[in-house]
């Protein structure tokens, strides 16, 4: 499946979906066709039969060199909504294309190469898990151009990034690599072919019951904002929920047979 020729959605039948920005002569850099594919996209994927994991990547130099420069010098259209406009559900449209990965009701993986900044760092966080090069060229950029944050960045980052390491991420634009993005915690792993690491991870997940990977992604959703007593009341519902279903059953029997189980997909 091919969007707006910017994004490419490939389903294997392990289940295991590839996603790649395709704009690979421009960097995958976020213009307005850009941010209309990838929400596309995200659409496409929360009702994609068979999809137990997503791996993203970008194709080309870049995984995503953020904002295209000549948005500076775009003049809105009238009818354009305003930032603070609610477009997508909690989120605006450029918010949308980062926290939408975090919104899909499955693992995402992305795979990081070359150039990571800005808004392509923001959409990269909103993954469950980030493989990245290590020498991916890495910065949270907006300071540079006179802006903030502003594409979930500060929602995606909780929990993730010690709160001094992202002030002076944020306050500088410096520039950091792969290795130094594992120690301040915005890679999960460092790897020189983050396409196939992040394939492989995905692959592992995808031989999982697909309905108890869900179940886990909704309640990290709720980890960091609920109380320990709300917490604890959703891990007995999503247990409750699974708990002697065809799948569950199916997971215990082909680990004690000791082969590859055949789960019903969501």
């Amino acid at each position: 499946m091919q969007i707006k020729d910017r994004v490419s959605i490939e389903l294997g039948d392990d289940g295991v979906a590839q996603v790649r920005f395709t704009r690979a002569d421009k960097m995958n850099a976020l213009d307005q066709t850009q941010f209309e594919a990838i929400i596309e996209a995200g659409r496409a994927l929360h009702k994609m039969k068979g999809a137990r994991v997503v791996v993203l990547s970008g194709e080309g130099r870049a995984f995503c060199a953020g904002l295209d420069l000549s948005n500076f010098a775009r003049q809105p259209s009238p009818d354009e909504p305003e930032l603070t406009e609610r477009t997508h559900g909690n989120a605006n449209r450029a918010q949308q294309a980062a926290v939408l990965w975090r919104k899909l009701p499955m693992p995402v993986i992305a795979a990081v190469h070359g150039v990571c900044f800005g808004g392509g760092l923001q959409i990269a966080s909103g993954a469950d898990i980030r493989v990245v090069h290590p020498e991916t060229r890495m910065a949270i950029m907006e300071l540079k151009w006179g802006l903030v944050p502003d594409m979930g960045g500060y929602a995606l980052w909780r929990g993730l990034v010690r709160d001094d390491v992202l002030r002076e991420l944020v306050y500088t634009n410096r520039e950091f690599n792969g290795e130094e993005a594992q120690e301040y915690g915005l890679a999960t792993h460092v790897d020189n072919d983050p396409l196939a690491k992040a394939t492989a991870i995905a692959t592992e997940i995808a031989n999982r019951n697909p309905h108890a990977i869900r179940a886990a992604k909704r309640l990290h959703a709720g980890m960091v904002e609920r109380d320990t007593d709300a917490i604890l009341l959703e891990e007995s519902i999503e247990q409750h929920a699974i708990m002697r279903s065809r799948n569950q059953v199916e997971a215990v029997m082909a680990g004690m047979e000791k082969r590859t189980p055949k789960f019903e997909d969501v």
